[in-house]
């Protein structure tokens, strides 16, 4: 039989975000059952504690979600949270000396790093009380006897974005020196001997060297070791936030640099270290960064390892929804937020999930909106013609069969297909359609796009790209000819527009042009109402412009792509044809829309030909 333990209404107060006052009045009243008085002071059972809170909750408002908060403390105590404690249970049973989590941004790497943090650090006061009640506990004393046993070093970069290197490098030591400083028992301690006093008077007053700063995780664990004569836990959370930083902003081999000397020091061969977990986007290769650090294990998004911890589970999004009313939104969730693959394991956006339920369970792209997606934009500059028809076809639901290069670094993102799908997959820009094959000429894998919302993203950076490949009087000439009814003037102002942009569209299939027309189309919006690959008549339409005022024509478009120009003319007849026969204009006529203009158009690389 499990003995009861009693905690202080000081513990309490704190453990229910109230006051102690309030405590010792919900003991006088019986609210807190088992509680009994001891001399001046209460004895209340821990148990009854969660009790209370559990029943008192039920009662309240519903808690909120937690978006953004990376502080485990605060978000168990004031927010609905999924919990993902048995995290723990599996890092201890592993025994790696060293595990990087890969994973996409805002899927909960920081919220988990802070969670290894309160369960493993040592510190004053009794943080066993935030996992009591949660699944860890329950797993066993093998567990439980390791929590709050370690000195912990944590540190995190993913502020670190500056358009330097020197603005960055200063942000870096800040984030060193802030961590030192969180461990204050070092700077009284008696038994630091002159050298390591030295080096903490000169880290204070930002005295150090380069040198010395990327050999601060290094000797930080050393000290700690020999001042808790125990071996540390070591977590880095976003490693790789300024990395992606240099490469965007020019200074990639000085932040590699430094990173790799950093790192190496406090991961590699440390006699102080009891284990080190690090989190980021990419895993750079180990040949750029974790040069010689064998003891690195890394878990991707293809993993099934840890796959339920980062983000969350289908069975966890149906718990919220009832919780929060919603059973009838759990298709909605599903269409805007869910279609990740970790693993084997179906995992749903947890930042864009908590967003929804917190804005009235309205969809949007809430995901999309916490990133420039400046990375997006520079593969979009560097389209082949076979990357750019791949990714027409994703937008257009379909998938696509691609190898991978799992150790991409960020210099080589755009060197090939490989390299580009790995890093839209690791980012959380495309979901694996199933396990990747393992063959002796690499990884091969099927990937689409995972929701409604990374759609988005494609739709609106793809349309940035064509735009900004366009110079106005395209744009004007192309308006222009639509306007007029012109067949001549439309295709001079597309051949005009291809031979002034890149080479992608050489040997460019029907997928693509159709992508490139619809990103034309986006330019006039103003006036119309643009919809593409719907349903009407007896087939679905290419391209559809609906005016918006009434002396505008309306317009209908079918696409061809040839591989012959000898074939162009023949095949612009065959898509006007196609508009015919297949009655696209039927949802117009219905909408009272008389002025309909239809044109086929078929493209051969460069080349274009209209007929209406």
């Amino acid at each position: 039989m499990t003995e009861t333990k009693y905690i202080s209404s000081k513990m309490a107060a704190e453990l229910l975000g109230i006051s102690v006052r309030r405590v010792v009045g919900l003991c006088n009243n019986g609210e807190i059952i088992g509680a009994y008085q001891d001399g001046r002071r209460w004895k209340i059972p821990e148990t009854s504690v969660y009790t209370y809170q559990r029943e008192k909750r039920l009662e309240d408002e519903k808690l909120p979600c937690a978006v953004g908060s990376t502080s485990y403390v605060d978000t168990v105590k004031n927010c609905y949270y999924v919990y993902k404690t048995l995290l723990i249970r599996d890092l201890i049973d592993d025994h790696a000396t060293v595990t990087l989590f890969t994973r996409p941004r805002r899927f909960g790497k920081t919220l988990a790093m802070d969670m290894l943090k309160v369960y493993f650090e040592k510190t004053d006061a009794d943080s066993s009380i935030y996992f009591r009640d949660k699944k860890i506990w329950s797993c066993g004393e093998k567990y439980r006897e390791k929590q709050g046993t370690y000195p912990v070093i944590y540190i995190t970069f993913k502020d670190v974005k500056f358009d330097n290197w020197n603005d960055s490098l200063e942000a870096v030591r800040l984030v060193i020196r802030d961590e030192y400083m969180r461990h204050q028992e070092l700077f009284s301690w008696d038994a630091c001997d002159e050298v390591e006093r030295d080096y903490l008077n000169r880290l204070q007053k930002g005295k150090l060297s380069d040198v010395e700063y990327a050999r601060a995780l290094l000797y930080l664990s050393r000290m700690l070791e020999k001042y808790h004569h125990s071996k540390v836990v070591i977590l880095i959370d976003e490693y790789d936030t300024p990395i992606q930083q240099g490469h965007s902003k020019g200074f990639y081999n000085d932040v590699i640099t430094f990173m790799r000397n950093f790192m190496s020091g406090g991961l590699k061969d440390n006699p102080a270290l009891a284990f080190g977990v690090l989190t980021g986007i990419l895993c750079v290769s180990k040949e750029n960064l974790f040069s010689g650090l064998n003891n690195l294990v890394v878990n991707s998004v293809l993993d099934d390892k840890y796959s339920e911890y980062f983000g969350f589970t289908t069975d966890e999004v149906n718990v919220m929804a009832d919780y929060y009313g919603c059973t009838d939104k759990k298709a909605q969730l599903m269409e805007w937020y869910d279609g990740y693959m970790f693993g084997n394991t179906d995992i749903y956006n947890p930042w864009s999930v908590a967003n929804y339920f917190n804005n009235d369970c309205t969809p949007k792209p809430f995901w999309t909106n916490t990133s420039d997606n400046e990375i997006i934009r520079e593969i979009m500059k560097s389209l082949t013609p076979e990357i750019a028809d791949d990714l027409i076809s994703l937008i257009q639901g379909k998938s696509v069969q691609t190898s991978l290069n799992m150790d991409v670094i960020y210099p080589r993102i755009t060197d090939g297909a490989d390299s580009i799908f790995s890093f839209l997959l690791v980012s959380g820009y495309l979901k694996p359609l199933n396990t990747a094959v393992e063959t002796e000429f690499g990884t091969f894998v099927e990937l689409a796009l995972p929701n409604r919302e990374i759609r988005r993203v494609y739709n609106s950076e793809i349309l940035f790209w064509i735009r900004n490949n366009m110079t106005q009087n395209v744009m004007a000439e192309l308006e222009k000819a639509l306007y007029l009814k012109d067949g001549e003037r439309l295709k001079t102002a597309l051949r005009k527009y291809m031979l002034t942009c890149a080479s992608s569209f050489d040997g460019a299939a029907e997928g693509f042009y159709h992508g490139l027309m619809l990103g034309l189309s986006a330019g006039m919006s103003a006036m119309y109402y643009i919809r593409s690959n719907r349903e009407s008549g007896d087939g679905r339409f290419d391209l559809t412009l609906e005016p918006k005022v009434s002396s505008m024509p309306a317009i209908i478009m079918e696409f061809k792509s040839v591989k012959e120009e000898k074939m162009l003319e023949a095949s612009a007849q065959e898509a006007l044809q196609q508009i015919e026969d297949k009655n696209y204009d039927t949802d117009m006529i219905d909408r009272g829309i008389i002025e309909i203009t239809k044109y086929g158009v078929a493209f051969c690389g460069k080349n274009v030909e209209i007929a209406l």
